[in-house]
Formats: C-alpha cells, sequence, structure tokens
C-alpha cells in the first residue's frame, strides 16, 4: 500500500505562488510515476502535470504551462508542484496521485490518491 500526503494549499490572491508537497510512504518511491490533478466544485477531476520514475520526462497541462512546474526529490520521496502566477480559475482541490510503470496524463491510470489540499486564489 501506498500512502500520499499533500500539504501546502492555502488562500493566495490572484498573480502569487504556492508550493504543494506531496509526502509518499509504504513502498519503493521510485516505482511510481506521480502527477497532480485538480477538481473545481462541480467539475471533472483535471490533469495538472505528472513526472516520471526517473524525472527524465514531465508533462504540464497546456493551461498551467510556463507557470506550474513540478518536480521530485527521490531522496526525500517527496513530489511538489510549484505554482507560480495563480489565477482565480485556479481554485481546487489539488490531488496528488501515483502510478507504476510509465508516466501518464489520465486519472484514471493512477493507483494511488491523497486526500487533497484546497488551494484558493482571490481575484
Amino acid at each position: 500500500q501506498v500512502q500520499l500526503v499533500e500539504s501546502g494549499g492555502g488562500l493566495v490572491q490572484a498573480g502569487g505562488s504556492l508550493r504543494l508537497s506531496c509526502a509518499v510512504s509504504g513502498r519503493t518511491f521510485t516505482n511510481y510515476a506521480m502527477g497532480w490533478f485538480r477538481q473545481a466544485p462541480g467539475k471533472e477531476r483535471d490533469f495538472v502535470a505528472a513526472i516520471s520514475l526517473s524525472v527524465s520526462t514531465a508533462y504540464h497541462a497546456d493551461s498551467v504551462k510556463g507557470r506550474f512546474t513540478i518536480s521530485r526529490d527521490n531522496a526525500k520521496n517527496t513530489v511538489y508542484l510549484q505554482m507560480n502566477s495563480l489565477k482565480p480559475e485556479a481554485t481546487a482541490v489539488y490531488y496528488c496521485a501515483a502510478k507504476g510503470g510509465g508516466i501518464a496524463r489520465m486519472y484514471q491510470r493512477y493507483d494511488y490518491w491523497g486526500q487533497g489540499t484546497q488551494v484558493t486564489v482571490s481575484s
């Protein structure tokens, strides 16, 4: 079993920054590709970013490209999402997820999920 715990969410003004963290325990961290997803009230869960096991490949959704950056520290079993130039439409619950094997954009392919952290961007 893999446990994921997100942190770093909060309230920020438009144009501000936040860094989300996701601490992973229970299995070998480097066996898993990691992803960040978000879900706003009444909407589907959307892909934000993903990173491969070896850190060699990262994907970012077009809507966040150039402003958000996913990274991972395999020594700390942690994945991060640096979010800059935040916009009100980024308001959502952000979820960290893990999957065995290769990197993926579809949330249905992820096996393990954290409980989520709320990000609220005020205008």
